[in-house]
């Protein structure tokens, strides 16, 4: 008989029990596989919810820029969870993006999503935030093709999988800017979207939002690496009690943490307003760091291989922010080199990963919450 303790479970479980309480569920992004081992294991240790996700992006059927498809990721995930003993977390499709929404871009997506459900995902985001129609006259005419979009992906969903689910969804594209600066999503623009995705039977438990983040690295006009603090907490804190003034059940997903305080997210992010606070390149950027003190000559060689690739796409930007924006897709070019490295430097990596997890889990209170969960599905 299969031990299925340590399979992963629906995050429809840890959204429902956990929004509007204290805490933010810690969703980690592990494009780099070898980070994996810390991040289970301090989610272990203090006993808080995990979510681990790749976006389309990385993680397609042909292998994304990870080199590793869904079956791949979900193989790995459930290995390392058995391995450390790790009974609440959730395997989650992230940024499952829809750039055109044409029957083709439709019919790919779908394609992605069954070899998703197929590798036994349990949590899905759907992005199509791309589609705005800034022509539109009123907001539900702008937010019409996302609405579409989303509600074809959502019904292929429940369409196809026999085991309950979570399910985000976006409104307002991160980091996107006008003359202004960063675009905010308003509060009756996530409104307006989850009142037309519940009508149309969709019924999401988290919501991305632009609130001022931006995905990856933040830097400076001079190329130099900087803190990100452009979230506006005010606005994601008014986005939060206008869903819960309309009586929906749903709350944000935070994107765009690298770089973020963590003193900054322990003491001002509105934790449980903001449910799931998600955590990438920054996991990245410590495998880098130690690759080039632990392996210089490959980090060397994904370095040079990365300037010398996406020079000529970004000419006004200095060598360090090219690597910082673009090393993520080094990780294909280098994977076996990559997964080969030698077992001190695979325990430099558990050892960082791990303490920089278990910040982030105080800073998300997480400790301790899993038992929540627990006690919910008991």
């Amino acid at each position: 008989m299969s031990d299925n303790r340590y399979e992963p479970i629906p995050s429809s479980i840890l959204f429902n029990n956990l929004m509007d309480r204290e805490t933010i569920i810690l969703a980690a992004n592990t494009r780099i596989a070898l980070v994996m081992r810390g991040i289970f294991q301090a989610a272990k240790d203090v006993d808080a919810p995990l979510i681990v996700e790749l976006a389309r992006s990385e993680s397609n059927l042909e292998g994304g820029y990870s080199g590793l498809t869904p079956a791949d990721f979900s193989r790995r995930a459930r290995e390392m969870a058995k391995e450390v003993g790790l009974d609440v977390w959730s395997l989650h499709a992230d940024h499952i993006g829809i750039k055109k929404g044409t029957d083709e871009d439709i019919g790919s997506t779908k394609a992605l999503v069954s070899g998703q459900i197929e590798a036994g995902f349990t949590s899905f985001a759907i992005d199509a935030s791309h589609l705005f129609n800034f022509q539109g006259g009123n907001l539900r005419e702008e937010l019409a093709d996302n609405i579409d979009a989303t509600t074809k992906i959502a019904k292929h969903i429940q369409e196809n999988i026999d085991w309950d689910y979570g399910l985000e969804v976006e409104v307002g594209e991160i980091g996107r800017e006008d003359a202004h600066g960063r675009v905010l999503t308003r509060p009756e623009e996530a409104v307006t979207f989850i009142k037309a995705l519940n009508e149309n039977g969709v019924y999401p438990q988290v919501i991305a939002i632009a609130n001022g983040s931006a995905h990856g690295n933040t830097y400076d006009a001079s190329g130099n690496l900087i803190e990100q603090v452009t979230i506006d907490i005010e606005q994601t804190r008014a986005v939060a009690q206008a869903l819960k003034d309309n009586d929906l059940e749903v709350r944000i997903a935070q994107h765009g943490i690298t770089g973020t305080p963590r003193d900054m997210i322990h003491n001002h992010f509105p934790h449980g307003d903001i449910v799931k606070g998600n955590v990438a390149t920054f996991y990245q950027n410590v495998v880098w760091d130690i690759f080039n003190i632990y392996e210089p000559e490959l980090y060397q060689d994904i370095w040079d291989w990365t300037v010398g690739t996406y020079k000529k796409k970004a000419p006004e930007k200095s060598d360090n922010e090219i690597f910082g924006k673009f090393s993520k897709f080094a990780v294909r070019q280098f994977f076996d080199r990559i997964y080969s490295v030698n077992d001190d430097t695979q325990k430099a990596i558990d050892a960082m990963v791990y303490a920089e997890t278990l910040l982030f889990l105080k800073a998300f209170k997480a400790e301790g919450t899993a038992r929540i969960v627990r006690d919910a599905i008991k």
